[in-house]
This record gives C-alpha cells, structure tokens and sequence, in this order.
C-alpha cells in the first residue's frame, strides 16, 4: 500500500511536470521566443488549477471510491503533458495544457493519503513519510531523467516519454497496489453498510463533517499555522540562489544549496513521520517549525554553515509535509477527510504563492532581502504558537488497529463504526464526555482472535479510553 502509493506519486505532477520545469526553461524559450516569466509563469497557471481541483476532489473523494478518481487523474495528467508536446508557440494555448495538468494533479495528491490513513493508526505517521520521502525522490531523480531526454529528444519529446512513463506506471502502482482499507462501493459510490455472513456491518468512521470541522478552532489553527510556514519556506526555497549570491557565495555553491535542501527535505519526511509517531505532534510540530529561524541566522558564508542552515530549513519543509494528513485525521478525524483536506491544501497551494512575492517585494523595496529576514521569523514564531495550542488529539490512535486491520479489515471498520456511534449527538459541543457502551459482540470476538486480548467493557476502555482532548 505504501510502496504503491510511494510510486504512483512519484511519477505524478510534482515530480514530472514541477520539478522539471527548470531544466525545460531554457529548451522552451529558445524554440518559442517566449520570455522566462511566460514560461515559469506557467507554474502559476497549474497552482490555479490545482487549488480549483483540490475543492472538486475533496468532496468527490468522501463519495467515491478511489480508483473511481485517480484513475482517470492520472490519465488525465499524461495526456495534459502530451498536450505539451502539440501546443503552439501560442501564449495561451501554452497554458491550457499546464492548468489541466495542475486539475488533474488534485487527483493523484490526497486519494493517496486516504488510501494511507485508512490502513495506519499507530504507525500512521511513518507511512504518511516513507510515500512523501518517495515524492521527494521523484522530485530529485526527474530533473536528472528530464535533461537527458532533452538532449536526445529535445522538449517536445521528453514530454512525450514524461507522459508515457506517467501513464504505464501510475496506472500500474494504482491498479495493483493502491486500495483503501474495507472500501466499499456500488458503481463507484460508496456505501455505509456491507454484509457478511448475512449480517450487516456498519462502515462509518469517526470525525467530524465539513461544515462542523469550519466551525471548529482545531481546523483554523492547522489552516493558518502550516499555511504560514509554507509561505515562509516557499519564499525562501524560490529566492535562495539570488539570496546567496547577494551575499558572496559563488552562483555554483548557491545552486548545490537547492539539492542539500532537497535531500534534507526528503529525510524529514520519513525520519518526520517516525518521530511522529512517538512524541505528539504539538511538540513535534513547534520545535520543527521553529528549526528554520536558526537556519535563516546563518545564512551567510562560507558554504559550510549556509549548508547546514539550508538542511535545518529543508527539514523543516519535509516534516511539515507529514504534518498536515496527521493533524487532520488526529482533530477533525475521517469522516469528511477528502472535503477538509482539500480546502486546507488549496489554500496551502494558493498560499505558497505570497512567500516569493514577498521576498520579491522586500527585494525591490529595499535593495536587500535583509530587511525581510526578520518579517519571516516573526511569521515562523506566530505559526508555532498556532500549532502549540492545538491541544489533545480529539482522534488519538486506536492501540492495535494496524494489527486489525492487516488481519480482518472489516473488524477494524466495525471498530471504527462503534466509536463513531459512541461520539453521539452534540459530540461537537461537548468534545470531553461521550456515551458508554459495550462494544459489539461480532467485532469483539473477531478483535480478540487478532489481539489475544479479553472481549469486554475492558477491551473498549482499552481501545477508546481518552479519544477526546
């Protein structure tokens, strides 16, 4: 499941279409005459339509089984990129083709994730970081492949072998290796019963809905303290080289800064998920949050300490990654998972775009990104205290479900239906009190087999004592 997840997003937009975009730059503005803000622009335009896909497919996702939607995403995807390969020298026909891509991408991005959590509790934050470590391997690999495709096939066609590598093994990860625990569907629609044995067995999960989780302060909270630090690493991942060089460092030293980043990056996102796992995420989330602001001081020569301040930085980016799956399945739990991730990762998407403009800014202000220095650790320190506050998990994990669920995924659904019951009427309002029950006498037994552990009142005290902050 992991590993499939792990190499279907690597050969997804990110990876093949983003993280290339540097090396088809110069390609493109020779063949086409456009100027490099035409063509870097174009990652602009797929930000725009992921956002707008992100909100489709949020809602899609809580509906829909997930085949029903990454399957055609990522068909969707490889044919945008051959739309790449066909597209005038025409600014506007230039960017039909990269706003789709950035739809379709929404696609391929959180169906992943869900598909994730639905297997994983008590590991789950390790399984959130190994698929994005494999994201940030594709991230750095890709490049390498791009440019050697340019200089045999020029542009147009390494978009061509892009798209075609996109299509064979995305699809292939996905229909052999990707599925979400005990989905269950009728023409692609999800149901909230199945039967066994001629009995009738409840797929419901525990949270909140979409429109209960907006009203909630956990839901604002993550949404405004990941946004900024996206803000704040964005700015300075896009303005680093330009940074460094104003400095003093040699322009090649400033642009190996960008693959330290990188790698840094991708081991935060495993070594990130690991930690997570063990020590809460408001503990987690604040010291790593604030790793950056010792980096941002030694962002001077020589190499060596800019090197270490750029890993802090990259680290920092990594584990935020496996932040946010994790804080929302732990606040606002799975039951509106698809709708409330995608609204909070189109928001991160537009997000993102406000740190290099106000680097940009800064620069054009003052002759000097000096003077924004300060403004971005003050943004750092406010996020921090954002994510402090959150509190207890609401969701915390079920102990032994990971077990469960490799074992008899429709036991671990039926255990995830009764503490959805227990959550009761007016769960929102009073968050620390839920109704006491004894647990179903079908899942118990079936727990028990698994577990070795007595069926009983003490069997549910053991698996939802303490699930509310």
């Amino acid at each position: 499941m992991v590993i499939g997840s792990g190499i279907a997003t690597s050969v997804a937009p990110g990876p093949m279409v983003l993280a290339t975009l540097g090396v088809f730059l110069l390609p493109i503005t020779k063949e086409t005459g456009f100027s490099r803000a035409t063509v870097t622009g174009a990652y602009s335009v797929a930000a725009i339509g992921t956002a707008i896909g992100l909100l489709i497919v949020g809602r899609l996702l809580d509906r829909y089984a997930v085949r029903y939607i990454s399957v055609p995403s990522m068909v969707g995807v490889a044919l945008s990129m051959a739309g790449m390969v066909v597209a005038p020298p025409v600014v506007a026909v230039y960017m039909i083709p990269w706003f789709f891509v950035g739809v379709f991408a929404s696609g391929v991005m959180i169906p992943f994730t869900k598909a994730i959590v639905s297997w994983f509790d008590n590991r789950r934050g390790l399984a959130i970081g190994v698929q994005s470590g494999m994201l940030g391997l594709g991230n750095s690999l890709t490049p390498l492949l791009a440019a050697a495709l340019i200089v045999g096939l020029g542009w147009r066609g390494a978009y061509g072998v892009l798209a075609l590598i996109t299509l064979v093994v995305g699809l292939g990860a996905i229909t052999a290796l990707v599925r979400v625990r005990a989905e269950k569907d009728v023409r692609g629609r999800l149901i909230k019963e199945t039967q066994e044995n001629g009995r009738e067995i409840s797929l419901g999960v525990p949270g909140l809905t979409s429109m209960e989780a907006l009203r909630s302060r956990h839901f604002w909270l993550i949404c405004f303290g990941l946004g900024l630090v996206g803000i704040v690493i964005t700015g300075v991942q896009v303005n680093l080289v330009p940074l460094m060089s104003d400095r003093g460092l040699p322009v090649n030293e400033a642009v190996f800064l960008l693959t330290i980043m990188g790698i840094a990056s991708t081991v935060g996102r495993v070594i990130g998920g690991f930690i997570l796992d063990r020590v809460h995420a408001t503990i987690t989330g604040t010291i790593v949050i604030l790793a950056p602001i010792a980096g941002l001081f030694f962002l001077h020569p020589p190499f060596g300490s800019v090197a270490v301040a750029v890993a802090l930085i990259g680290l920092a980016l990594g584990i935020e990654l496996d932040l946010l799956p994790l804080l929302v399945t732990r606040y606002l739990g799975m039951r509106a998972f698809g709708e409330i991730i995608g609204v909070l990762q189109a928001v991160f998407v537009i997000g993102t775009a406000f740190g290099p403009l106000l680097l940009g800014v800064g620069y054009d202000t003052f002759g000097s990104y000096d003077p924004v220095i300060p403004v971005l650790i003050g943004v750092l320190v406010v996020s921090a205290l954002l994510i402090a506050v959150l509190g207890k998990y609401r969701y915390p994990a079920v102990k032994g479900f990971d077990k469960v669920a490799q074992q008899d995924e429709l036991a671990a659904a039926e255990l995830l239906s009764e503490i959805a019951e227990n959550e009761g009427p007016g769960r929102q309002a009073e968050p620390g009190r839920t109704r006491q029950r004894g647990p179903s006498s079908s899942w118990c037994r079936r727990l028990s087999r698994v577990l070795t552990v007595p069926c009983g009142a003490q069997l549910l005290r053991l698996n939802h004592s303490d699930r509310r902050d």
